[in-house]
């Protein structure tokens, strides 16, 4: 189910970007995701695959495994997951698994994205559970970041 942007939605999305540039810092592409539970932080996280050679270290993981310590319990119903790129498969199935609430993302990937531009994880009614998806919140600052991430890299 896809649902408008929240009044709040920009101001977490904001803090999603800036866990995303600690990505950047260490190579990784920047990518940064927030845990928010009654509009108050859980958790941040950013990808961090290069940092710890680790193929599963994508913002979204890291975050859900962090929030769960931090709630103390697997079921992440109440929380809203905020990230700067769309999910890919594994990160949609892990929010699945997880009973998020609500995933909010700034800009679609067209070449992995598992929420709507190559697959629809989260709306599939076949699964066990559907959170609300809201996209495109801050997508142009999110878009530009990963663009001249990209942009460096190839110079």
């Amino acid at each position: 189910m896809t649902t408008p942007p929240s009044v709040t939605d920009e101001k977490w999305m904001r803090e999603a970007l800036l866990a995303a540039q600690n990505a950047r810092t260490t190579g990784d592409v920047p990518v940064g995701a927030v845990i928010v539970q009654d509009d108050v932080e859980v958790c941040r996280a950013w990808n961090r695959k290069e940092e710890l050679k680790n193929p599963l270290a994508h913002a979204e993981t890291l975050a859900l495994e962090m929030a769960s310590r931090t709630l103390g319990r697997w079921r992440l119903t109440g929380c809203t997951l905020y990230v700067t790129l769309e999910p890919c498969v594994m990160c949609a199935g892990a929010l699945v698994h997880a009973r998020v609430d609500r995933v909010v993302y700034a800009t679609p990937d067209p070449k992995t994205g598992a929420v709507h531009s190559l697959y629809s994880i989260l709306g599939d009614s076949r699964l066990n559970h559907m959170p609300a998806i809201t996209s495109g919140v801050l997508q142009d600052e999110a878009s530009q970041m990963l663009k001249d991430f990209f942009r460096q890299l190839r110079s």
